[in-house]
């Protein structure tokens, strides 16, 4: 029997694990003699007080978006995909190589092109692990942390050995041509008469985010795949007697896994540095499982706490540039975020779930 409504699960228990969040955070930047109040509001105004911030936020959240569905994926078949970093810097190279090799008509044409290349080169890192997995017994989580490792290897060697153009010492390759420059989305808005700030990196790729968002969620919730990968999440050994081959599953899961972490890349390589350097991910494959987390591995949830780190992404740069508060506040808040959306929730569940009861045999 459900205890509880859905929509507390899905949202009250996270609203209640970020209140604790923020209040723990708060405490922090008392303890360290700062206003925590003044610093919530320097935050607010930073990333969502002006289309300026909003550009940043955006930007921010569009990476979060494709790592955070990419866990998701996994989650569902009670796969941990923790190599998002390695599968999107993988994505970056397939992206560098679509845009550098092929000299396309219009941008269009080159986006299409540029996320099929991502999205492979991902989903190609990610079946080696998940073969190993399937073949041979190695755990998922232990192999995907190792390929991060590998595929920043194998990055630094392509880029300092075969892209990087000569005479250069920069270790990134040559600027995409002209012809693959993603619109932002400053462009797009301005085009139809919505004033938006420029020089912001938010772009065309934030639309495709939000495509993934509702392919994944008809994938999940509409397909017969989707049916099989999450009767496997919820029972390998039953969904091996109904006739669901576990060598499938784990192999199509993480190449959809690593292929949507992967096609992170037109965002950040293509949209906006318009090249593929050293570190682009910066950490956002790590982010994605915290995403993943709190957004209970539904593709709005995702979205909802895709905008909410690319907030904090935003405000803690505010926070570092105009106050005396580290710049790394906002990696001890993300890890309070994930204590309490994964390791503590259920000290917050348990008690919600004790009230909906109580409720019930009131009434």
């Amino acid at each position: 029997m459900q205890t509880m409504p859905k929509w507390a699960d899905i949202v009250l228990i996270p609203l209640i694990n970020l209140f604790l969040a923020f209040f723990i955070s708060g405490l922090v930047i008392l303890a360290i003699g700062e206003d925590p109040v003044a610093a919530v509001k320097l935050m607010v105004e930073g990333a969502v007080g002006s289309t300026y911030g909003w550009g940043f936020t955006l930007y921010y959240a569009t990476n979060f978006i494709f790592t955070g569905l990419a866990v998701a994926v996994a989650f569902h078949a009670a796969l941990f995909n923790i190599g998002g970093e390695g599968q999107a810097a993988l994505g970056g190279l397939g992206v560098a190589l679509v845009c550098l090799m092929i000299p396309w008509p219009h941008w269009t044409v080159a986006l299409v092109a540029a996320s099929v290349g991502a999205a492979a080169f991902g989903a190609l890192w990610a079946t080696i692990p998940a073969y190993l997995q399937a073949k041979r017994g190695s755990h998922i989580v232990i192999t995907t942390i190792m390929f991060n490792f590998i595929a920043a290897a194998l990055l630094n060697y392509v880029l300092v050995n075969l892209l990087r153009p000569a005479g250069t010492m920069d270790p990134a390759s040559a600027k995409f041509p002209e012809a693959t420059h993603l619109p932002t989305l400053s462009d797009i808005l301005n085009s139809v008469g919505i004033p938006f700030a420029a020089r912001t990196p938010a772009n065309v790729t934030l639309i495709i985010a939000l495509i993934a968002c509702v392919a994944v969620y008809y994938l999940i919730w509409r397909t017969k795949l989707g049916y099989q990968i999450r009767a496997f999440g919820k029972s390998e050994p039953a969904a091996r007697y109904a006739g669901i081959s576990s060598v499938k599953i784990i192999m199509i899961t993480m190449a959809l896994s690593g292929g949507l972490a992967g096609m992170m890349a037109i965002n950040n390589v293509m949209g906006e540095a318009e090249r593929l350097i050293l570190n682009s991910v910066e950490g956002a494959g790590f982010i994605g499982i915290a995403v993943a987390l709190m957004g209970r591995s539904h593709p709005f949830g995702v979205l909802l706490a895709s905008i909410l780190f690319g907030f904090l992404y935003q405000g803690g740069a505010e926070l570092a540039l105009w106050t005396s508060i580290p710049r790394d506040l906002v990696v001890v808040i993300q890890a309070l975020v994930i204590l309490f959306t994964g390791a503590l929730d259920g000290m917050v569940r348990a008690p919600v779930e004790k009230m909906f009861l109580m409720m019930r045999k009131g009434a």
